[in-house]
């Protein structure tokens, strides 16, 4: 049933629509008293403080702090149930000014406000720019916990660092990669591992208010502060300062990683970093390493902001907010790091954003061989296998690449996009391949005129755009895979509205961070350890939430699933039939859910063709059971979603060598594994078929 809504009522949706929605929300508590750091860290900090020792330096002062009465300790849950109002700009805390305690504090803030006095190591510390080095002795102090710490920042100032930690802003505000975090909002989680480039948190102006800031920044300091370091960091507090609470993480994520001693260093600085990182300072153990010196967190360059504040202006103008952002360029220039920029910039104004992945090799959401529709509500502050979850719609491809069947790549495409809300009135991102050549670029032109696109981010570097460029007037007289100008063939369901000459906004970005269109040189910075940490990381839901050891997959009580309640089927090769039990056997299915019902006459049911359906998820097909006809299958999906799986599809995405190899308690003999193998066999290597060309018989020749 339709309801219209009047003129006045859409003139007020749209009047609120992009106010800051941001308000109370709830993350995981840390129940773990105090993280250590990881024992590279642990080593790295004893060298540093051995050298330190080696080579005194200039003597300090060793005054022993006043004791203060009744001061407040804070509980091992305090920062993850907050007190103080969650209105964006609003006061953060109240000061009881029936204690003595405040009443001290008081006359405190106003000394030091008349005195105006300032050190060479004041003076040092307010600058702008990056925050290293001896200042973070003055500007940060550890809590009564001694596992969280709290942290001044002035206006511009930023803070590079490696590692993973909740980050609660308790004063003014601060920015991660383009979302803004403010008092009285949510504790976030922030990743920086050595995989991507580092995180940079960067204090802003706080709006205009008339409070005193002093006075209003002594209760918060007081809160998780002894009396020595609550007088430390007020004297650091200026007009347009941010507090900050940095605290460790722990989640069956972290637990799980660090359980590969190939991960073990995953948060750890990189090896050029190892010179620059701070260690020495009061974030020490927390998780958190800063990074000094040349290391700079992400690039942003003037064509990139431009970009970002056209799109962002366009969906809070006439657009209402309906944008279509279509971001494409060649491999390794940034896609994935703007889009996520792009993200979380336009959370800052709207509830949720919406993301269509047409990236096969480097999903943002799931892993890697998927097409998937998603609705993003929650800001992405580390790389995609830090932020796994479940996507609105799905279709496993099985493939990183899509030059075997572009057909299917495509009818994929258009699929998801009639399962879209259309009275959704969000923005929508559309991720592209890096493939922007041949047959690729032929399918970019396809993919702009199958969807309603209002922008086209096309990113570049060196002046060079490897493709033309796919400006309106370009797309007029391109060629694409299905589509020929004009566009009237296989898409007509999709073209016929846009049959005319379509009208878009084209922006180009140049790219300038360092090793723009090269794969990165660490261990964990190659596209195939990418794939293999989001893999991985979607396994770390079958770990349990609360704290305890890892516990190796193959300890962990599959289902059963009768041969005659699913079918099977291969989608990145062709396989015997007789073999394909063999080939899924030990391997990652997908869980998809077919039309139609199947239908068996006692034995396993084989699919002959590659379905396009929908996926629910992942599951490790641990073994196979021919006498009992059944299949053992161990998902990280709701019972009650997994009821409905009626089909299992074996794709190209293969398990991490370290899931068969380096688990927990896998020290006995590894079933599936074998150093005796020879790809010289007949039949060893798995067979290609490439379904992009038309043989000449089909073309009439």
């Amino acid at each position: 049933m339709k309801v219209n809504r009047t003129a006045q009522a859409k003139s007020q949706a749209k009047s609120q629509k992009w106010k800051d929605v941001r308000g109370k929300r709830c993350r995981p508590t840390v129940t773990s008293s105090e993280l250590n750091s990881t024992p590279v860290l642990a080593k790295m900090s004893r060298e540093h403080q051995a050298a330190t020792k080696k080579k005194p330096n200039v003597k300090r002062l060793q005054n022993k702090a006043k004791p203060v009465s009744n001061t407040k300790k804070i509980n091992s849950e305090s920062g993850l149930k907050k007190s103080y109002s969650q209105i964006n700009g609003g006061s953060a805390f109240n000061m009881d000014s029936d204690s003595d305690n405040s009443q001290e504090w008081k006359e405190y803030s106003q000394s030091v406000e008349r005195n105006g006095v300032e050190t060479s190591a004041d003076c040092e510390e307010d600058r702008p720019g990056r925050l290293e080095g001896k200042n973070l002795q003055y500007c940060a102090a550890r809590t009564s916990q001694q596992n969280h710490a709290v942290l001044v920042m002035q206006n511009n100032q930023t803070l590079c660092f490696r590692g993973r930690c909740f980050l609660t802003c308790l004063y003014g505000r601060v920015e991660v990669m383009g979302f803004t975090i403010e008092e009285g909002q949510q504790s976030y989680p922030l990743f920086s591992p050595a995989s991507h480039c580092p995180l940079a948190i960067t204090a802003l102006e706080s709006p205009a208010n008339p409070r005193d800031d002093k006075a209003a920044a002594s209760p918060i300091l007081r809160k998780y502060l002894s009396s020595a370091s609550q007088k430390k960091l007020l004297k650091r507090v200026r007009s347009h300062s941010s507090i900050i609470l940095l605290e460790p993480i722990e989640t069956p994520l972290t637990r799980f990683l660090s359980s590969f001693s190939d991960l073990n260093e995953l948060f750890s600085p990189l090896k050029s970093e190892l010179m620059l990182a701070v260690l020495d300072t009061p974030l020490n153990g927390l998780g958190v390493i800063p990074l000094g010196g040349t290391v700079e967190g992400l690039h942003m360059s003037r064509s990139c902001k431009e970009a970002l504040s056209t799109v962002v202006s366009a969906c809070k103008g006439a657009l209402d907010g309906c944008a279509v952002i279509f971001v494409c360029g060649t491999k390794n220039v940034g896609k994935s790091t703007f889009i996520r920029q792009l993200i979380n910039t336009l959370l800052n104004h709207t509830t949720c954003v919406d993301y269509l992945e047409g990236d096969l090799g480097q999903t943002e959401f799931t892993p890697a061989g998927c097409l998937s529709m998603s609705v993003v509500r929650e800001p992405l502050l580390g790389p995609p296998f830090t932020h796994q979850r479940a996507p609105e719609h799905m279709i496993y491809y099985g493939q990183t690449s899509c030059e075997s069947d572009l057909d299917r790549y495509l009818e994929s495409l258009k699929t998801l996009w009639r399962r879209r809300s259309q009275s959704r009135e969000t923005p929508i991102v559309i991720n592209t391949m890096g493939w922007v050549k041949g047959f690729g670029f032929q399918l970019l032109v396809d993919m702009m005129r199958i969807f309603p696109v209002t922008h086209v981010v096309q990113l570049c570097h060196s002046g060079v755009t490897q493709c033309p460029a796919l400006t309106p007037e370009f797309l007029r007289t391109a060629q694409g895979f299905q589509t020929h100008p004009p566009a009237q063939t296989a898409l007509d369901e999709f073209t016929q509205s846009q049959s005319s000459a379509k009208n878009y906004t084209h922006l180009m970005v140049q790219s300038e961070f360092q090793g723009v269109a090269r794969q990165g040189t660490a261990k964990h910075q190659r596209s195939n350890y990418h794939r293999d940490l989001s893999l991985l990381a979607y396994l770390s839901q079958l770990q349990s939430p609360d704290p305890g050891p890892v516990k190796s997959l193959h300890s962990l009580t599959p289902y059963q699933v009768p041969h005659t309640a699913v079918a099977v089927g291969a989608l990145h090769c062709e396989v015997v039939p007789s073999h394909i039990l063999y080939a899924a056997n030990a391997s990652l299915v997908g869980l998809c859910c077919l039309g139609e019902k199947i239908s068996s006459r006692g034995g396993p049911v084989l699919l002959t063709r590659a379905p396009i359906c929908s996926c629910v998820g992942f599951g490790v097909l641990r073994g196979i059971d021919m006498v009992r006809g059944l299949y053992f299958l161990l998902p990280p999906v709701d019972p009650a979603i997994l009821r409905k799986v009626n089909c299992l599809l074996l794709g190209g995405i293969v398990l991490p060598s370290c899931v068969l190899t380096a688990q927990p308690d896998s020290d006995a003999e590894k079933p599936y594994i074998t150093s005796d193998y020879s790809f010289d066999l007949t039949g060893a290597g798995k067979l290609r078929v490439y379904k992009g060309l038309m043989r000449p018989s089909q073309l009439g020749m």
